[in-house]
């Protein structure tokens, strides 16, 4: 069974290329205890000196446009990157002020860096930030409707779906993650301290290629919706820049609409809402509301 009706134009299935972009603050906040360790943070700026630029330049020869998740510290860091990617027309989405832990912050903790983080955003991009991302960790309950109250109208945060929904009570779409789909699981590695924890090897190019590949082929043969979470330090490297373009390359060869998160939200909305068997709205049901901590 397909879901075709689902998307504009004709389109059989849809897709969306995030990027998150933290510069070192991700690991710092993953592993507080390399802070000051420049050899090992140079493992995660190398994203930002050669990675953006790489994936920037497949973007422009692919005519795509990506969404790009970030705190605005790195913005703040590195704000002729910035304007670069803005400049190419990709969209902006924020993932707090300094990539905080969320599950340490209380909700007004939490509503109070995503308000500071995209003010100091929207100074790059000229316009308000309607994209979030949680940084790390979990959010409060009563999140949702607070990142509604400050016009975003789109969050990547959760997973359990492979179709946008949205949160109870709330007009938030959620565009949800899977594992599957993003290069960290498949390529994240720092030999000391052991990143990931139990030191994984780093994956065969051409069997990740395949693994994405045959994900997407099931995506488009149900109508849903194929959203790739990549990091300019993980995928930017010479060699793993390839296996993008070879994926993008088969993306581009199906009856797919590759939009940004903005554009496929804009259509989303005028969308029915949630069936009320769908899990966000039993769980509501059943928490009466406190699910949010669960994310």
């Amino acid at each position: 069974m397909t879901e075709s009706s689902r998307w504009p134009l004709g389109f059989q299935s849809a897709a969306v290329l995030t990027i998150d972009f933290n510069d070192i603050h991700g690991i710092l906040t993953q592993a507080p205890a390399v802070a000051g360790r420049d050899k090992t943070l140079s493992v995660w700026r190398y994203g930002t000196l050669r990675g953006v630029d790489r994936l920037l330049a497949l973007m422009a020869d692919k005519q795509l446009k990506a969404s790009w998740c970030l705190p605005a510290i790195v913005a703040q860091e590195q704000p002729e990157l910035i304007k670069r990617i803005v400049a190419d027309g990709h969209e902006i989405a924020c993932s707090g002020e300094r990539h905080e832990d969320f599950s340490v912050l209380s909700l007004e903790q939490q509503i109070a860096s995503v308000t500071r983080g995209c003010e100091q955003l929207a100074q790059f991009t000229g316009k308000p930030i309607q994209g979030f991302r949680t940084p790390a960790g979990q959010w409060k309950p009563g999140l949702a409707q607070a990142l509604v109250d400050q016009g975003i109208r789109w969050s990547s945060s959760w997973r359990g779906d492979d179709l946008p929904y949205f949160h109870p009570d709330t007009q938030l779409v959620e565009l949800p993650m899977h594992y599957s789909l993003e290069d960290e699981p498949y390529f994240a590695f720092n030999l000391s301290p052991a990143i990931p924890p139990g030191q994984s090897r780093i994956a065969p190019y051409a069997e990740t290629l395949a693994n994405m590949t045959q994900d997407f082929q099931g995506f488009h043969r149900f109508g849903l919706c194929y959203l790739l979470r990549l990091h300019p330090e993980i995928i930017g490297t010479a060699g793993r820049i390839g296996l993008l373009r070879e994926l993008i390359e088969t993306l581009q060869q199906h009856n797919v609409w590759i939009a940004t998160a903005e554009q496929l939200v804009t259509h989303w909305q005028t969308q029915p809402g949630n069936d009320i068997s769908h899990p966000a709205e039993v769980f509501t049901r059943i928490t009466g509301g406190t699910h949010g901590q669960f994310a």
